[in-house]
């Protein structure tokens, strides 16, 4: 599953070796209305459906029952500004089953931010308002005068 070099063994306790893998896994947003036992994750081409099982069982220990891939063409796009194409790398979409008693729920990480920005906005209308109230209040005395013209 690795391709990198370790050091030679050598005699003698404690051995450095560190054994990490050369793949990534990233997990996607679900598909509407897919059961909660189905995980989907986005790998690279070179993973098999067997290195994505043993990668999810050896290193998170994750019960899986099967695995279902396929790779995705990547996107040919146009360079705005320069005009020329390029072409969006492939990758494998992997759609994980978990045994029956196992429920994964995608954990909603838009929620809190939405909450942020709504405050923000609220206390960003009430500084705006307060300061259109003093405005008011100090040009009360020239009515249709605009507040850029002033001597």
């Amino acid at each position: 599953m690795s391709t990198r070099w370790y050091p030679i063994y050598q005699k003698g306790n404690p051995q450095l070796r560190i054994f990490l893998t050369n793949f990534w896994m990233k997990m996607a947003r679900p598909d509407p209305n897919q059961p909660e036992n189905i995980v989907k994750f986005i790998t690279p081409t070179q993973m098999s459906d067997h290195d994505i099982k043993q990668y999810l069982e050896k290193i998170y220990q994750v019960p899986v029952a099967d695995v279902r891939s396929k790779i995705m063409e990547g996107k040919f796009r146009r360079v705005p500004q320069k005009g020329y194409i390029i072409k969006d790398e492939c990758y494998r979409q992997a759609y994980v089953t978990m045994p029956p008693n196992c429920k994964f729920k995608f954990p909603d990480v838009t929620s809190n931010k939405a909450k942020r920005e709504d405050d923000d906005m609220k206390k960003y209308e009430k500084t705006m308002k307060e300061s259109y109230e003093k405005f008011q209040k100090k040009n009360a005395g020239r009515p249709g005068v605009p507040g850029w013209f002033g001597l």
